[in-house]
């Protein structure tokens, strides 16, 4: 089985909007984005930075309070947050295939309390809030070849 894995380190939180903005503008319909880490390591900024990318001038908002928000873009933005929801069943029950297999790509925050419910190819990227208050540390990993070049640009932009 393909794994692909890159680590990188964000120091300020408009890198981390700018790394959305290259997820943003390589994503293409079926995109599903799975984010996990600890309360403000930078999910919905790296989400910020997503729309962005696809062109939309909405600001993503943390949606803890609304388990779905949809964005207009040039691609549909489903961006979920499974914070408050307890376990899988609860998950299960909001019949996600709609948005997972739909005609947007999907951001979902708090992804990792059921990762065995998402399409093989999705991005999955961990954050860990470093030492540094303002750096963060993005794992991004996928069992996919097609997210090879984008994996390579983000490298590409952390490392120029």
């Amino acid at each position: 089985m393909y794994k692909s894995q890159s680590t990188l380190i964000s120091t300020h939180e408009d890198i981390t909007v700018d790394l959305g903005k290259i997820l943003g503008k390589s994503s293409m319909p079926g995109d599903v984005y799975l984010l996990s880490g600890d309360l403000g390591s930078g999910k919905t900024r790296l989400t910020q930075g997503i729309l962005k990318g696809l062109g939309s001038s909405e600001l993503a908002r943390s949606p803890t309070f609304v388990l779905v928000t949809e964005y207009e873009a040039r691609i549909p933005v489903y961006h979920m947050d499974f914070y408050r929801l307890d376990d899988h069943v609860s998950i299960e029950r909001m019949q996600l295939d709609e948005y997972l297999y739909g005609d947007g790509i999907c951001v979902i925050e708090w992804a990792n309390k059921s990762l065995d419910m998402f399409p093989e190819d999705s991005i999955k990227i961990h954050f860990d809030i470093s030492k540094a208050e303002s750096e963060r540390q993005l794992t991004f990993s996928t069992n996919s070849t097609k997210h090879s070049e984008v994996f390579s640009e983000l490298e590409r932009y952390i490392d120029s």
